[in-house]
């Protein structure tokens, strides 16, 4: 996602733009917010400022702040979605390998100085119920996603797991917790941090494993 941005003047930070679109409000409010500035905090008229427009304008893309916000969860879902996905495409089909690769990749995201990732980590607890709604929304969508990868990598092996969704509600919830985490740490823990999560994520595979067996 990029925004071109009028180049400020002596006067006018911003010079003001006859047209806009919603991606160049969604740059324009990713710029505005970092490790010290929630999404929260964020104001309809700090965003337009930053966009180079009037305020009313704003309204041509958005009806409010909170819509704005709840698309930027959906844009940072489906771009996460998308890496992970293709990062499983490339593992091999044993469960250690899909979990390891995942991991990784998650970790190279988190660092690759990616906003939105870090607001789909750090916004979920607060703002409106439709921007909670948004963030419960895009983990579900991960979990249902990577459901569908462990019932597949358990029947190439010859194996079943007890309660299958469950098992990806707690992988999802374990890696976005670290995740957020992770984001406050120097990257130099980083390999340690891989290597504790990948161990937690297989305990919990094996614990489903073992669960399944004694069910039957």
């Amino acid at each position: 996602m990029t925004s071109t941005l009028v180049s400020p003047t002596p006067d006018m930070p911003h010079a003001r733009r006859q047209g806009i679109s919603r991606d160049d409000l969604l740059a324009a409010t990713l710029k505005l917010i970092g490790p010290n500035r929630s999404l929260s905090t964020v104001s309809l008229r700090e965003v337009a400022r930053e966009a180079g427009i009037a305020p009313n304008s704003f309204y041509r893309q958005f009806r409010d702040m909170d819509e704005l916000s709840i698309a930027l969860i959906d844009l940072a879902g489906s771009s996460l979605r998308t890496i992970i996905g293709q990062a499983r495409e490339r593992a091999t089909s044993t469960e250690r390998s899909v979990i390891r690769v995942s991991v990784e990749t998650f970790m190279e995201q988190l660092r690759a100085d990616d906003k939105l990732l870090h607001v789909l980590l750090r916004e979920g607890a607060v703002g409106s119920d439709g921007f909670k709604h948004a963030v419960e929304r895009e983990l579900t969508y991960f979990e249902d996603e990577l459901r569908i990868d462990l019932i597949r990598l358990a029947a190439a092996d010859g194996a079943t797991l007890y309660e299958p969704a469950l098992v990806a509600k707690a992988i999802t919830r374990l890696v976005f917790a670290m995740g957020a985490i992770a984001i406050d740490q120097p990257p130099e823990r980083d390999p340690a941090l891989i290597e504790d999560i990948s161990t937690m994520l297989r305990m919990i595979i094996t614990g489903s494993h073992a669960l399944e067996r004694v069910a039957n």
